[in-house]
């Protein structure tokens, strides 16, 4: 097991899963269960599978400049997401490069929860809010679990008052689920429609509980980050400090969409503006005629030259693939494009392809 600063209140049901705790973002985390990852994997495309996510940071901005501060942390206009919407995108440094990146919730009444992962999302959420009527505070308390897949809207809807068909792709409401209080969020980091719950430490054992034990009969079961990471790499999806670094610029990582070229002023907005057609990388997904997943770090290869590097790799056993998220030079990006992967004892053939490798045009998520 390894020693983390932070606590989920669900540990104990991580251990009776077979879980070592390994830590993610100072939390211990379910990398693996005594279950078959693959298995998990089938859950979430099949039925349900749902996840620990307790490990993201949750910030609570609160005042009257509360907009005005995550307007300028990030790269989305958040003066055009209202009330119960959310919006991600990635949080630049003053030189362009992403720092990391969130989904950022408007609550009402000028109050903002912002969802980060491992990089200085509050340290610059700090800085931004210093002369401002605003308070930015780190809640830990607050968990969030998360119930990806076809069948998650129909074993939740069962156990809130709400409608939660009506919910929209990136929207959020304070609610209750199996009696107690909650945000349910349509978001989620599978390539399935799925909700995300955030509820206090005191409640979410018993909500993970009885999402378990109702969804049981209809496939849904716990799932670790390893079949997360399965479910993640197939719907292209990008890992902070795997996929993108403080020495990407959005426009190296398919993150281009999301920066806000017509808002007003954010942090890095000059630099990253005019980084745009200077890419040094483009990221891709790649197929390798191999029968397993690689270990990550290969080279890759056009015609004997070196041309980019493999980040995140993973076998689908759905797709009978082996799939990777990769950087190459811009030259090299094209899908259809051939390539080898060379590395310690390594030597495939592999094939750039169009992302999302799973449900390309999406229709899974946003049905």
């Amino acid at each position: 097991m390894t020693e983390s600063t932070r606590t989920s209140a669900l540990a104990s049901r991580h251990l009776a899963l077979g879980s070592d705790l390994e830590d993610w973002n100072g939390m211990g985390t379910a990398w693996s269960y005594s279950s078959d990852p693959c298995y998990e994997h089938d859950a979430v495309r099949n039925a349900a599978g749902l996840f620990d996510m307790s490990g993201l940071k949750k910030i609570h901005v609160k005042g009257k400049d509360a907009e005005a501060v995550v307007d300028y942390i990030i790269t989305r206009d958040m003066t055009q997401i209202v009330p119960g919407q959310s919006a991600y995108g990635p949080i630049l440094t003053d030189e362009g490069m992403i720092a990391d990146d969130a989904i950022i919730a408007n609550m009402g009444g000028n109050e903002y929860i912002v969802v980060h992962g491992g990089g200085s999302t509050m340290e610059l959420l700090e800085e931004t809010a210093k002369g401002k009527d605003v308070t930015c505070e780190f809640d830990d308390d607050l968990h969030d679990i998360s119930l990806q897949g076809p069948k998650a809207l129909e074993l939740l809807d069962a156990h809130t008052p709400m409608d939660l068909s009506s919910l929209k792709y990136f929207h959020q409401k304070k609610t209750k689920l199996f009696g107690h209080s909650c945000i349910i969020s349509r978001t989620g980091y599978s390539g399935e429609r799925g909700y995300e719950i955030f509820a206090v430490a005191d409640v979410v054992c018993d909500l993970w509980d009885k999402i378990l034990e109702h969804g049981k009969e209809i496939g849904v079961m716990p799932c670790s980050f390893t079949a997360l990471d399965k479910v993640r790499i197939e719907a292209a999806l990008l890992f902070y400090g795997y996929d993108m670094s403080e020495e990407n610029t959005p426009w190296e990582v398919t993150l281009g969409w999301s920066v806000s070229a017509r808002k007003g002023d954010f942090r890095g907005k000059e630099a990253v503006l005019a980084a745009k057609g200077r890419e040094k990388v483009n990221l891709v997904g790649i197929s390798i005629d191999h029968d397993d997943m690689l270990a990550g770090g290969e080279k890759l290869l056009l015609d004997g030259k070196e041309v980019g590097s493999v980040l995140s790799p993973g076998y689908s056993h759905r797709m009978k693939k082996s799939l990777a998220l990769v950087h190459v030079i811009p030259e090299a990006a094209k899908a259809g494009t051939n390539l080898t992967v060379k590395g310690d004892d390594v030597n495939y053939a592999a094939l750039i392809e169009r992302t999302p490798f799973y449900d390309p045009e999406k229709t899974r998520t946003h049905q």
